[in-house]
């Protein structure tokens, strides 16, 4: 009967320690955490809207009082630069208006003119672009002071696939960070609007 007693209670512990091995030989699998994109943590936030600066495609009106021969219209070329009379070239590209007119009286200032008086306007701006769940994609006219919703409209609405309480923004060429704005977000002239598709 003493045998049967410590057999049974050998057998027991044996069990036990053959479920504690199991149990604890092996880590369960760990998780994978996946970081939201930029602006994607609490849904679409506006992004802030700098000063506009000058890129290859602007048309810019130069205007130096006085002088009409001088001024004119000119558009940037695929470098952001144009050319005026007497001075030559002129690096625009990354410029705002009034940074353009500082560096065009330093030009004239240069064995020209004496006091030159310069102002400069954006006349035409470059394109925007809008991509995916719209009807159509594609490049458009930009107009100052254009938000994402008048983008989506001037490119023909939403398809019914569009995910429309947000879009992503790219600011600086295609190869900028995306971020998630929503339609009330300002653009500027070379953004890329991208609508994706929606999950059914």
């Amino acid at each position: 009967m003493v045998w049967l007693v410590d057999s049974a209670s050998r057998w027991l512990a044996l069990g036990m320690l053959l479920l504690l091995v199991a149990c604890g030989g092996s880590p369960p699998p760990a998780q994978i955490v996946g970081v939201p994109a930029q602006g994607t943590a609490g849904g679409p936030t506006p992004i802030s809207t700098p000063p506009y600066t000058l890129a290859s495609g602007d048309k810019v009106k130069v205007v130096v009082f006085r002088h009409e021969d001088l001024s004119g219209e000119f558009t940037l070329d695929g470098a952001g630069n144009f050319a005026m009379p007497l001075v030559g070239e002129i690096q625009a590209y990354g410029l705002t208006t009034r940074e353009l007119e500082e560096r065009i009286k330093a030009k004239l200032k240069d064995g020209y003119l004496v006091d030159p008086q310069v102002s400069v306007e954006v006349t035409n701006y470059r394109p925007f672009y809008i991509l995916g769940e719209v009807n159509r994609p594609g490049q458009y006219e930009y107009v100052n002071g254009m938000t994402v919703l008048q983008a989506v409209t001037i490119a023909g609405g939403y398809t019914y696939r569009a995910k429309q309480d947000a879009v992503i923004l790219k600011r600086g060429g295609a190869n900028a960070q995306g971020v998630l704005v929503p339609g009330t977000q300002p653009i500027l002239p070379g953004d890329i609007i991208e609508v994706q598709e929606r999950f059914f």
